[in-house]
């Protein structure tokens, strides 16, 4: 019997070896997914931005009127987020944003989303 458990205590070390190690999710970065935008809105409307891993206010910006590789634009100032989570931003759309049709994008953390078109009315 004790040869059984010593032998069962070697292969159970044996297999928690061979095992891939966890590594701490802190330093992970995933890079944000735009899913759908909202219908065109004017000016003082509302935005409302649907995707995954949009991160939060503190690590987060939008970026609208961006080329399609989502350089230049116009970026949200903080004043202009209504909420923001994980799964989806709101935005009133400031009075100095660009108007007409561009691309949208949101940077989490460093990290570029897709880009998704996006226009502004008049």
């Amino acid at each position: 019997m004790v040869r059984f458990f010593f032998a069962s205590l070697l292969f159970a070390g044996a297999l928690a070896s061979c095992a891939p190690r966890q590594q701490a999710t802190a330093g992970v970065t995933v890079t944000p997914v735009l899913i759908k935008v909202s219908e065109p809105a004017a000016r003082g409307g509302t935005l409302t931005v649907q995707g995954r891993y949009l991160g939060g206010p503190a690590t987060g910006r939008v970026r609208l009127g961006a080329d399609a590789s989502g350089r230049g634009g116009y970026v949200f100032p903080a004043s202009a987020v209504r909420s923001w989570t994980d799964g989806e931003i709101v935005l009133t759309i400031p009075q100095d944003a660009p108007v007409g049709g561009s691309w949208l994008f949101v940077e989490v953390g460093g990290r570029q989303s897709t880009g998704l078109p996006y226009s502004v009315r008049q």
